[in-house]
């Protein structure tokens, strides 16, 4: 499997996952920390498919490029922030 399509459908997975969690009302974290309100999850899925038109159109008119690395690298710093974005992590209150 090339990069270009990889990339292209771990960004349509961010998008769909991004877009149905919009749809929820959001867990404490995410919702009431985090602000990760449902319109904050749409702006993420429509970048999230923007990355995806961009790897399709990198791997369509420039083959074999350094591009998709770039643009790879650009989506992966995205979803890290994006899936970060409403997890817990590993803060415990001992109080």
């Amino acid at each position: 499997m090339s990069w270009d399509l990889a990339g292209a459908i771990a960004s349509l997975l961010l998008a769909a996952a991004a877009y149905l969690r919009s749809r929820g009302p959001g867990g404490f974290y995410d919702a009431q920390v985090y602000g990760m309100t449902p319109r904050t999850h749409r702006a993420y899925a429509a970048v999230a498919l923007a990355f995806s038109l961009g790897f399709f159109a990198t791997g369509r008119w420039w083959p074999s490029s350094g591009a998709t690395i770039w643009l790879g690298a650009a989506f992966v710093l995205v979803a890290v922030f994006y899936l970060s974005s409403y997890l817990r992590g590993a803060y415990e209150d001992d109080d």
